[in-house]
């Protein structure tokens, strides 16, 4: 991943922030503290599109990325949440590549290019895998870069294949599938930060984004389940897949969520803007 990397002291801060203490920091970059981080970090940090509808900037650079998920207490979309996860990861000694991927939308059809983007992590222990903690609902743990069987996961069960075959295509490109259906089509052309400028615009300004039509704030819960407030709707779904939504009617009850579920202070509601709908949109579900 080239940049230059985080300080120390940011090292330690994001740690902290994942529930890692200082004494506890760890020796080397291998599969196991991969694994640790990955599911750490979908615990702690959530998958949010605050910034698109408090007017707030998105700046993929590496010291604001941490900046807003360290020093904000804040979250952020794929483009964030995995460009700051990779610089914490590359501080750390791994070796990580940004990879851009189409997400497949209702209709079977993938979207814009530089849509999302994942991180191909390499270790110690000389393993690969696919890193991915901006994507709202999906993997828990990394997934094996290059097994092609299904990976059994607390998100479901997961499978990267060639796109040859599904569609004959012989592109080279992967598809991630999650419980049998495509999710995403990755490129394995190694990419930079820098490169997903266009796409964060698009999500953060098109009438055709999701981003732009909806507020979301999703994290996974200590028992392996999910909480997502979208808009002004509170869902929690339990590790079985039970669930339970009730609506906040009260200003106050959506910022005391904010803050008490998700670590999120702030000093107003987010607001969709006029003429988009304000729920109905999760993370990437």
């Amino acid at each position: 991943m080239e940049s230059a990397q985080i300080d120390a002291s940011e090292v330690t801060a994001y740690l902290g922030r994942l529930g890692v203490e200082s004494r506890a920091r760890p020796a080397a970059p291998t599969d196991d503290v991969l694994r640790d981080l990955h599911l750490r970090h979908l615990r702690a940090v959530p998958f949010e599109n605050l910034s698109v509808h408090l007017g707030e900037e998105i700046v993929l650079e590496e010291d604001r990325l941490v900046e807003k998920i360290v020093g904000a207490g804040r979250g952020g979309f794929c483009y964030e949440l995995n460009g700051a996860f990779g610089a914490l990861l590359t501080a750390l000694g791994f070796e990580v590549t940004p990879l851009a991927a189409r997400v497949y939308g209702a209709e079977g059809r993938v979207g814009i290019p530089y849509d999302h983007m994942v991180l191909l992590v390499r270790t110690v222990d000389g393993g690969e895998w696919l890193a991915d903690v901006g994507f709202g609902a999906h993997s828990h743990f990394p997934l094996r870069w290059r097994e092609r069987g299904e990976q059994r996961d607390p998100g479901g069960v997961f499978r990267i294949g060639g796109v040859a075959e599904a569609d004959g295509s012989g592109q080279g490109d992967l598809d991630v599938l999650r419980d049998g259906t495509p999710v995403y089509r990755l490129e394995v052309r190694p990419r930079m930060l820098g490169d997903f400028v266009t796409g964060a615009w698009w999500h953060s300004t098109s009438p055709g984004s999701h981003f732009v039509r909806s507020l979301v704030c999703s994290r996974v819960t200590e028992d392996g389940g999910r909480i997502t407030l979208s808009g002004r709707r509170l869902k929690v779904t339990d590790r079985k897949g039970g669930s339970t939504e009730r609506e906040l009617p009260t200003d106050g009850e959506v910022l005391g969520v904010y803050r008490e579920h998700f670590g999120i202070v702030l000093d107003r509601v987010p607001q969709v803007r006029a003429g988009e709908t304000g729920v109905g949109a999760g993370p990437r579900e």
